[in-house]
């Protein structure tokens, strides 16, 4: 076991204090919003908004751009999915949970993972970051979670689909690159995602009446 905890903490020899600190912070954040996503409650977008912010920050450190980008969009669709999760559809009730059912929904989302595939692309080559097999699937995830947001945002219960597979993929790439901490949280995230995929399902088409519970 203390093997584990010395190789653990081998990981950030070197690494600036305020990076480590930032990092416990956003991943706690995170955590914070991806349990506050699983109960449908609005105080998703909040934490989430904080944890972002903070991952810009580190991620461009690490040069991990497609990540940044995730966590800057991530950041954007937040205040979209708030105003959205707010919207009524009657005097009562909030906008209900639903699942994709129109080709329209499968296009757009077929556009988007392309289109950021493209974006991303364009990205590393720019800054000339093409320079491992970690950005090549970086790439990939990215283009993964933006779907996830979007479909989240727009409070679609095959976002979770989308969570489950980027996050099962993320956790040996941060670990790989030393986010040791974020590599845990990515881990505790798949097993968030499973749940929150099947508390979704049970309220599917359900209109809430409040969105703090």
């Amino acid at each position: 076991m203390s093997q584990i905890i010395d190789w653990f903490f081998q990981q950030y020899d070197g690494v600036d204090t305020h990076l480590i600190v930032l990092e416990i912070t956003g991943s706690i954040f995170g955590l914070l919003s991806v349990w506050f996503s699983n109960r449908d409650n609005i105080l998703v977008f909040p934490t989430g908004i904080i944890s972002t912010a903070i991952f810009v920050y580190i991620l461009w450190v690490y040069s991990l751009l497609g990540d940044m980008l995730i966590n800057g969009y991530y950041f954007i669709m937040s205040i979209y999915g708030w105003y959205i999760w707010t919207r009524k559809v009657d005097a009562d009730h909030f906008v209900p949970i639903t699942s994709m059912d129109t080709k329209k929904e499968y296009l757009r989302s077929g556009l988007i993972f392309l289109g950021t595939l493209v974006f991303v692309g364009f990205v590393y080559t720019y800054f000339q970051k093409w320079n491992s097999w970690t950005t090549y699937v970086d790439t990939f995830t990215t283009g993964i979670f933006f779907v996830g947001m979007w479909l989240m945002a727009k409070k679609k219960l095959e976002n979770w689909t989308f969570w489950i597979v980027g996050d099962i993929i993320t956790v040996p790439l941060y670990l790989y690159k030393g986010l040791v901490f974020s590599s845990f949280q990515y881990l505790i995230f798949t097993i968030i995602a499973i749940y929150g995929y099947k508390a979704w399902k049970k309220q599917l088409n359900r209109p809430k009446a409040t969105l703090l519970e």
